[in-house]
């Protein structure tokens, strides 16, 4: 994710971004990717600058925002735990990984732990159907078979290491 900004440098990102795909048919949302990728969330000022480049209300920007689980309104903690939710991991026991998740981070999906250091997300699918539960952590480290002994940790050692 995005490096921390200074407040004229995110407006100038989000400037070039915005003006960058002002004309592709259908660039909200390769936008509201590029931003989030850029700062590591879609910060607040995005909104009007969206919806005056491609005629839309600021309402309409922010719909399609909550409408998808992926763009954040807020930065995301250090380490970003997806834990899969799809049918395959939910047979090999996601769903109690998943309450024991909640339990131990203190949050729920979406959220962040109160020590912002982890934020839980779900995800649909790993492609890991067999070796389920499965999770994946800063997009690059991928654990199967995942128990809450293993996540407990998983979790430890994320707490121990700043990125």
């Amino acid at each position: 994710m995005g490096q921390r900004m200074t407040e004229i440098n995110r407006i100038d990102t989000l400037r070039r971004i915005v003006d960058g795909k002002r004309s592709l048919p259908g660039g909200v949302l390769p936008v509201l990717h590029e931003i989030q990728d850029a700062c590591g969330h879609i910060p607040d000022e995005a909104v009007p600058l969206i919806s005056a480049a491609f005629n839309l209300s600021r309402a309409e920007v922010h719909g399609v925002i909550s409408f998808y689980h992926w763009f954040r309104e807020h930065p995301a903690g250090r380490h970003t735990v997806r834990l899969c939710r799809a049918e395959a991991c939910q047979a090999r026991g996601a769903e109690a990984l998943a309450a024991h998740a909640k339990a131990v981070l203190g949050c729920d999906f979406h959220e962040t732990s109160g020590d912002g250091g982890i934020t839980l997300e779900p995800v649909y699918c790993l492609g890991q159907c067999a070796c389920g539960p499965a999770l994946m952590v800063d997009d690059e480290r991928l654990e199967v078979r995942v128990t809450a002994e293993s996540f407990n940790d998983l979790v430890e050692g994320l707490r121990e290491v700043a990125p």
